[in-house]
């Protein structure tokens, strides 16, 4: 069926169908003719690399999101599907596409004497399956394809978030070491005490501290990619406020003191708005992110730590707050997780659990103990030792009286001497009576141990 002519490539188009048997063609072609008439059929044989290169020009992407992506289609995409047309991906390929990347990054062939094999993260990988999707949408919306085949691929699966936050004892040679210098030292405590992204640490304002109350703002982060740096939102687009200890309030105003003091001697006057840590003497200038990740790996390596990453530190504040009982949600506020929790307890399940340890002794320790010797008699020997213990209890069974016979308390109370002998052991182990072979039970007078 003649479909109109592709608007890339100016050649004319049909759409076929394949069957078995002439009824069944007769059948097809309608349903072509029906797609042809409502304009339902794919306007263009369109490459999977085109399809791509036109969603990244209209998608509203970070500078940063937008960078690993690019990334992503130059390294995987294009090599792989770049000349493909995109109506013929599915399921099958894609899945044995990121088989094969979670393998190995470089899609090799196997073993080999000078290659090692390394796989590329899941998490890499459902972002490519993520740019695919999203492109393989856009392609349908503008009528390119009929269908989105890329959205019946199953893509890894979330790998299990593993934070290794440092220990206090490591914690503790880092900023020994940190405070050699410092504005490096403040940099390293501020960001463990609040908890902040490097990017949101590298863009604080001394506008953003209100050293009186105590308050830290943050609503802004300092991106550095490819193109060049600039300021930005936060990851989650929200602006919190994080509370400050009296301590760390105490560092800061003399950790501006000393900055103040600087300029002075340098003869130059900072700017109201300030960056708290800065390359320039003055603070007209923000720290690269990418500088703080060098360093602080330099500085990791030196003290022995077992994570040189940076964002161990920001694992350090969420896993500390948790360990102490301070709630989930204010946990996440801190941390500036948007998603009212469920980021936070995804990423520290571990440490949410030991904190609900914690509460479960409490409230085990705040409930009321039942009287477990104290409960309403079910059986018959229960009720016979009730009342045998009321008579010794009131003194009509004297201390150092027999007890009547196992027939004869049987005969008097309608039961059985099986039963008898149960409600005796039950006054012997409350130490009511004693037993002896072949004597009679004896009365040893009232215990503070109950029997009923």
């Amino acid at each position: 069926m003649y479909a109109g002519i592709d608007p890339l490539t100016g050649k004319q188009r049909y759409l076929r169908k394949t069957v078995g048997t002439y009824p069944q063609a007769e059948i097809e072609l309608t349903k072509l003719l029906g797609q042809v008439d409502e304009q339902r059929q794919p306007r263009s044989a369109i490459a999977v690399g085109q399809l791509v290169e036109k969603w990244l020009d209209v998608s509203e992407l970070e500078d940063t999101t937008r960078q690993r992506y690019e990334g992503l289609v130059r390294l995987y995409i294009r090599p792989t599907f770049g000349a493909l047309s995109a109506g013929k991906l599915d399921a099958e390929l894609l899945e044995r596409f990121y088989a094969r990347l979670r393998r190995c990054s470089k899609l090799c062939a196997g073993p080999a004497k000078d290659h090692e094999c390394r796989p590329l993260s899941a998490s890499s990988v459902r972002q490519i399956h993520f740019i695919l999707r999203a492109a393989v949408d856009r392609g349908v919306r503008w009528r390119y394809l009929s269908i989105n085949e890329v959205t019946l691929a199953e893509p890894p699966s979330f790998e299990r978030p593993d934070p290794d936050p440092p220990s206090a004892e490591e914690v503790a040679a880092l900023l020994n070491d940190a405070w050699r210098e410092p504005s490096w030292g403040m940099l390293l405590w501020l960001t463990m005490v609040s908890g902040c992204r490097r990017g949101e640490i590298c863009a604080l304002r001394w506008t953003d501290l209100d050293l009186t109350r105590g308050i830290m703002t943050v609503e802004r982060s300092y991106a550095q990619t490819a193109t060049g740096t600039h300021e930005k939102a936060t990851k989650s687009r929200q602006k919190r406020r994080v509370a400050v200890d009296a301590y760390t309030v105490e560092l800061l105003v003399a950790y501006r003191a000393q900055c103040e003091s600087e300029c002075v001697a340098l003869g130059v006057k900072p700017p109201r708005d300030a960056f708290v840590f800065s390359g320039s003497p003055d603070g007209s200038t923000a720290l690269l992110p990418s500088t703080l990740t060098q360093k602080y790996r330099r500085l990791a390596i030196r003290v022995g730590l077992r994570s040189t990453r940076l964002h161990a530190l920001r694992h350090y504040s969420a896993t500390e707050l948790l360990t102490a009982g301070v709630d989930l949600r204010t946990v996440a506020g801190r941390l500036g997780h948007g998603s009212g929790g469920a980021t936070t307890l995804r990423f520290y399940a571990a440490w949410v659990a030991e904190a609900d340890h914690r509460a479960a002794d409490a409230i085990g320790n705040l409930m009321p103990r039942p009287n477990s010797t104290r409960h309403s008699t079910r059986n018959p020997y229960e009720t016979l030792a009730a009342e045998l213990r009321r008579a010794i209890e009131s003194g009509e069974l004297a201390p150092g009286s027999p007890l009547s016979t196992c027939d004869e308390l049987a005969a008097q109370h309608n039961v059985s001497v099986g039963t008898v002998n149960r409600a005796v052991t039950l006054l012997r182990e409350a130490g009511l009576v004693t037993t002896a072979r072949g004597r009679r039970t004896t009365v040893v007078g009232c215990s503070l141990t109950q029997v009923d």
